[in-house]
């Protein structure tokens, strides 16, 4: 069921880039975009939580670190493989998990995250990401951030296009228009952005039940989500938005628009649930 999961997000992101590389460039735009698409995907499956990890500047954990151990404690209560552990060097808590599967893992955590909460409640964030490494959610969040990522950049493209002229130039093609091809870039990254929230908001609840009862209690999440939000609200992130989707709470909580379009559900309502399985 995952795999046809991933191969669902992987076709509707491929053909949102066809359809803005038809309309910027007609049959020769859409040659150009499918070859970035094969590009992507495969770049996705194999190489995104890299990029992931580069885009924030993240730092392999050493082993004697208490980040670390708290990991492999939960790992093993959850019979699963050892992740890599990395460090962001952001003041906002936050985590995510990436990689193709659990035995190519890795969960990375922000430096406001170690500084900001006590142990049980690191164990809950922790144990919350191990929640989406043991559903096999982290390549999906991984190929949705990427692709995403490429939407948003082919979009800006046909802003770019539509300010000088641009449009679809075959002759048997109907000319996209200065007025489409904005739309395009307005909407595009919108479409992209509601496959992200459809996938990763019921994926959410799955990891928090999944870390609350790993963890000892779901209280200590609980805990933690409570400060995660307030946090969120009051201290910025260099964050990405194509990449929201991939932390336990969205890194642009502060941003009216973005709570708009988030790709979390309610933290309260999560917390509720948290407050029930306790």
């Amino acid at each position: 069921m995952q795999g046809f999961k991933t191969f669902i997000l992987m076709l509707v992101m491929t053909l949102l880039l066809l359809f803005i590389g038809g309309a910027i460039g007609g049959k020769t735009g859409m040659t150009i975009a499918l070859v970035l698409a094969g590009v992507m995907n495969f770049v996705s499956y194999w190489f995104s939580d890299k990029i992931v990890l580069s885009m924030y500047g993240a730092q392999e954990i050493p082993e004697n670190n208490k980040v670390y151990w708290i990991t492999k404690k939960l790992a093993d209560n959850a019979g699963l493989p050892m992740p890599k552990v990395y460090m962001i060097n952001q003041s906002q808590p936050n985590a995510f998990a990436t990689g193709r599967n659990p035995h190519h893992a890795a969960v990375a955590v922000t430096r406001g995250l170690v500084e900001l909460m006590d142990d049980n409640e690191l164990a809950g964030v922790i144990g919350h990401e191990l929640g989406h490494v043991s559903h096999r959610d982290i390549l999906i969040q991984s190929v949705a951030a990427t692709l995403a990522g490429a939407i948003a950049y082919m979009a800006n493209m046909a802003k770019w296009a539509a300010i000088f002229g641009g449009g679809r130039r075959d002759e048997d093609d109907n000319h996209g228009g200065i007025f489409g091809l904005l739309a395009i870039s307005i909407f595009a990254p919108l479409a992209a952005m509601l496959v992200q929230m459809a996938i990763s908001r019921s994926r959410e609840y799955k990891a928090d039940n999944f870390g609350g009862k790993i963890c000892g209690h779901p209280r200590y999440l609980a805990n933690a989500l409570r400060k995660l939000e307030s946090y969120a609200t009051r201290i910025p992130m260099d964050a990405a938005p194509a990449t929201e989707n991939m932390f336990i709470v969205s890194p642009l909580a502060g941003s009216k628009m973005a709570n708009l379009f988030s790709t979390h559900p309610s933290t309260a309502d999560r917390i509720r649930r948290l407050e029930e399985m306790e």
